[in-house]
């Protein structure tokens, strides 16, 4: 969303544009555990609100090879390695969020209102553009991928509130079901996520609060997790989702709370209870910016170089001038797990 209300202790309300300032657009005095970035992704040169939502492609043989994917909401895909150099870039039109399961990588592209198709090449590492699945509705949104039971699952999301249930059994894509998630306000959902494990969906309504759906239900209905009326840390927009997997059903899903510049953690395990909120700090040396009013984010536990327990990837929207060569920052998910004293 573009425009907010900035609600600052002693101050008056102040109507704003996301890309006029770098302060919190919500001081709700709700204490967030500082957490220093790692490293940052090459910028998106250029003025405007580009960057999104990034996913991790994790090498199936040689974790150093692995690759960042980030969309960039104006013009395509870019493609980073794991210091965070730029390798490739798609031109493939709107993309706002894209997910991966193994070699396929799926993109919501609003421009052309289809579901754009990636693979990767574990040999080369070259990402290319397989084709596009048109939707039949305006504007896809959102977007996560799921593998649940054999069955490779692409869940675009809608402004109006809906979310779509895609299969690509044996490549073939096809429609299940349309589900209404969306149940208040604006109604519109964006970022969203599939425990493979559980086989539940996690999907944000940027007003109001966090869902989830069981994909092996047929005729299932979404459930709240929290809201931001609860007081945990969320506030609108609700944007990014992403999932901490261990073993069995541990973990964690961390959603982004993007007008506090903060992120909130919960158990991954119903009843998905609140375990703390955290925010992104300047790096340790001073080399990368702190990062504010993060859109999408990626969160993984795979062991990766220098990243034993797994890293955090978030949209900045400020690098460091409000919409501004935006870019991507990672952080060590075994700081996060310190800072909530999730490792206890």
């Amino acid at each position: 969303m573009i425009f907010r209300t900035l609600l600052l202790a002693g101050a008056g309300v102040l109507a704003l544009s996301a890309c006029e300032t770098n302060e919190a657009w919500v001081d709700d005095g709700i204490v967030a555990a500082p957490v220093a970035a790692s490293f940052e992704t090459d910028p998106m040169t250029g003025t405007g609100d580009r960057a999104d939502d990034p996913a991790l492609w994790v090498h199936p043989d040689d974790t150093a090879r692995s690759l960042i994917l980030g969309t960039n909401k104006d013009e395509g895909l870019h493609v980073y390695d794991l210091s965070g150099a730029e390798l490739q870039f798609l031109d493939v039109g709107q993309i706002n969020n894209v997910d991966i399961r193994g070699n396929v990588a799926a993109a919501s592209n609003d421009e052309f209102n289809t579901i754009t198709m990636f693979s990767v090449d574990p040999q080369t590492g070259a990402v290319s553009h397989t084709g596009d699945i048109p939707t039949g509705k305006e504007e896809p949104y959102g977007l996560c991928m799921g593998e649940i039971d054999g069955t490779t699952l692409i869940l675009p999301t809608y402004k109006d509130g809906a979310m779509q249930i895609w299969s690509l059994d044996a490549g073939n894509p096809q429609l299940l079901r349309t589900v209404q998630v969306g149940q208040f306000g604006q109604l519109q959902l964006e970022g969203c996520v599939v425990d493979d494990a559980t086989g539940l969906a996690f999907i944000g309504e940027e007003e109001h609060g966090i869902w989830r759906l069981d994909l092996r239900t047929p005729d299932s209905q979404p459930e709240i997790v929290d809201t931001i009326a609860a007081g945990n840390g969320l506030v609108a927009d609700v944007e990014g989702l992403s999932l901490w997997a261990g073993e069995g059903t541990e973990g964690y899903l961390v959603a982004s709370a993007q007008a506090a510049d903060r992120f909130v953690v919960y158990d991954r395990a119903a009843p998905h209870a609140p375990r703390g909120v955290f925010t992104v700090t300047e790096s340790e040396d001073g080399s990368v910016d702190a990062v504010s009013h993060t859109d999408g984010l990626d969160v993984s536990s795979a062991a990766l170089p220098g990243y034993p327990r797994g890293i955090v990837i978030v949209q900045d929207d400020a690098n460091p001038v409000s919409e501004v060569d935006q870019n991507f920052k990672v952080v060590d998910w075994a700081k996060v797990e310190a800072a909530l004293g999730l490792d206890d």
